[in-house]
């Protein structure tokens, strides 16, 4: 079985490297962080060609002014360290963790197989926030071009997240009714003294004034918390500690990408108890990459928030 594979590959990797650089982006678009994983291909007819095929998908998203795409060394080292692998098996349940994890808004996964000399590529689109999933399929000759193949069913993605993004993307919250809705979670219940130290990096530069922690130092003290540093006189109930990088991700037209992602643990002060773990990683566009950068840990800072400050009333 001729796929013709490799040299359909380089002309199309060349042309969507072009196609990135070329396309114009309106800073007032919406984009979408997309991971592709591994589609499966578990038959012996078409074993293989399973993650040929999200490498080709990949790639003719990428050229998508509306997309960017989470680099696939990328993910697999992060998804590695959780021990989640680039398999084809994520189902709604774990997309939200995987989001978590990779800034990722929406994961496309699938399958391959053959039937009637016919091959088949069948997508699923999950929305990481709202666990919506959509699917396409796309079909050939066994004999054709998998990469013509590929790049219909990344039109057809292309398609549907241009066109069902506002459901696989949640509303997004202004930092207002994010606030309020953590001081729902917190009701009456007695705000402590909150000691807030998160070191931060970008380019393997030092920051002076941390996004992430002044996000997270203003978030708790709209929510009635007192934040203390090392010289106030008054003694934390809880520390906050952690370490905040950001780095360039891709540029569309006008429009610069950073990736960012902040790691803490909460502390019980006067136990030394670690009362909570959390990270998130975001990814946030502006036409500034130093803005990008900052956008997008204030983005993890914001939904850390929503996760952590209520466990300081528990």
């Amino acid at each position: 079985m001729n796929h013709k594979f490799a040299p359909t590959l380089v002309a199309l990797l060349a042309s969507s490297w072009l196609a990135f650089f070329a396309t114009p982006a309106a800073a007032d678009q919406a984009v979408f962080p997309v991971a592709v994983f591994n589609f499966e291909s578990n038959d012996e007819a078409v074993r293989g060609l399973g993650p040929k095929v999200s490498d080709l998908i990949s790639a003719n998203l990428s050229a998508d002014p509306n997309i960017i795409t989470v680099e696939r060394a990328e993910l697999e080292k992060i998804l590695g360290e959780q021990e989640l692998g680039l398999s084809g098996t994520v189902s709604p349940d774990t997309a939200s963790k995987v989001g978590n994890l990779t800034g990722a808004k929406v994961l496309v996964t699938g399958r391959v197989f053959e039937t009637d000399n016919q091959l088949f590529i069948v997508a699923k689109i999950i929305g990481t926030e709202t666990s919506r999933v959509y699917g396409d399929l796309v079909s050939g000759p066994v004999q054709g071009s998998l990469a013509d193949l590929s790049a219909q069913m990344a039109k057809k993605i292309s398609a549907v997240v241009a066109q069902k993004g506002d459901k696989l993307v949640a509303k997004v919250k202004t930092l207002q009714e994010r606030i309020q809705e953590i001081k729902g979670k917190l009701g009456d219940k007695k705000r402590g003294a909150v000691y807030v130290k998160i070191t931060e990096q970008h380019f393997e530069r030092f920051i002076i004034d941390p996004a992430a922690q002044t996000e997270l130092s203003f978030i708790l003290q709209q929510c009635g918390f007192t934040v203390v540093d090392d010289k106030s006189p008054q003694k934390p109930d809880y520390e906050i500690t952690g370490e905040a990088f950001s780095a360039f991700g891709m540029q569309k037209g006008n429009l610069q990408s950073c990736r960012a992602r902040v790691e803490i643990n909460v502390r019980d002060a006067a136990t030394g108890k670690i009362i909570a773990e959390d990270r998130q990683t975001s990814v946030a566009v502006d036409l500034a990459e130093n803005i990008a950068a900052k956008s997008a840990l204030q983005n993890a800072a914001d939904e850390l928030a929503e996760r952590i400050i209520p466990q300081l009333v528990q």
